[in-house]
């Protein structure tokens, strides 16, 4: 079998703007404008998805034992044949630059469908037959995609730590104690997240730490059934939480409180190892679980862990 130098190994899918698809272009507008207008925004959509299939692809890891030339023409392929399914579909891509093609040629379209894509930027045509937005919607939809996939295989602490990891960082600076010692604070006051505190219309409160609303607290309030160890044994009470309008706020809260408060004086001197600032919060009455030391201490660890993998 033998391939075209020319084509350096890449297949053909009818979506690549080359000389004679140009020339069908000019060909077809000629006799049609609208037919020339859809069949020039289907093009330029077909290179838009390539080169979305493209940008998704480099960010997969290679093994480097089977590649290949073959297996990279295979890739190829199917990368083609992935942004061929892609290109066309109703209220896709091609109907908003159809819609912007007429408007600057002057030609309405009765049965044009309405696009429900909106904020991509206006279209606008050069003489190579490729195409500019007049933002950076490409590559930013490229990124978002990305993130949502990567979101989607990990477990339920990477999501938290990659969520909250930046808050944490802020807060190492304000305060000197390690993010990994704070977020993991946050991992097992809240589940990971799971067992957040909430309002009583369900909305969150923000609340990862377990801070509650004594006297001299002005702002919001979540009042929930908790549980405390009271003379060593777990009760059920009711008890008044500080909620905020964001995790960042609540990240600053409990930043102002360990490092500001003379009770956890001690805590903010130790926290230089996991055992250290667990052992300073449980002595200075943090929380009433007698084994809330060593239970934080492993979260901890795991944190740091996690921080060194989800990016």
């Amino acid at each position: 079998m033998s391939l075209n130098p020319s084509s350096n190994n890449r297949p053909t899918n009818g979506l690549t703007l080359d000389l004679r698809s140009l020339d069908r272009l000019k060909a077809t507008s000629g006799k049609d404008a609208q037919a020339g207008i859809k069949d020039t925004a289907k093009q330029l959509e077909g290179l838009f998805m390539q080169e979305l299939v493209k940008s998704m692809r480099s960010t997969t890891m290679n093994s480097g034992m089977m590649d290949n030339s073959a297996t990279e023409m295979g890739t190829n392929m199917l990368d083609s044949q992935l942004a061929n399914q892609m290109t066309g579909l109703p209220g896709g891509l091609s109907d908003l630059i159809t819609k912007q093609l007429e408007r600057q040629l002057g030609i309405t379209s009765k049965d044009a469908p309405a696009s429900p894509l909106k904020g991509l930027g206006d279209m606008s045509l050069n003489r190579l037959g490729t195409y500019q937005a007049d933002s950076t919607n490409a590559p930013s939809t490229a990124r978002t995609t990305n993130a949502v996939q990567d979101d989607k295989h990990l477990s339920a602490s990477e999501r938290f730590v990659r969520k909250h990891k930046s808050a944490a960082q802020a807060a190492e600076q304000a305060t000197g104690i390690p993010a990994s010692n704070i977020l993991g604070q946050a991992a097992l006051e809240s589940g990971w997240g799971k067992h957040e505190i909430r309002m009583k219309d369900g909305t969150p409160s923000h609340n990862l730490f377990g801070i509650k609303a004594n006297s001299n607290w002005s702002g919001k309030v979540a009042e929930v059934t908790t549980t405390e160890y009271i003379g060593g044994v777990a009760r059920k009470v009711t008890a008044k939480f500080r909620a905020y309008d964001s995790y960042e706020e609540a990240f600053k809260d409990h930043a102002k409180l360990l490092s500001k408060s003379p009770r956890y004086s001690q805590t903010v001197a130790q926290a230089d190892t996991a055992r250290g600032f667990a052992h300073g919060l449980q002595k200075a009455g943090y929380a009433t679980d007698p084994a809330y030391a060593d239970k934080l201490t492993k979260v901890i660890n795991t944190t740091l862990r996690l921080q060194k993998t989800v990016t």
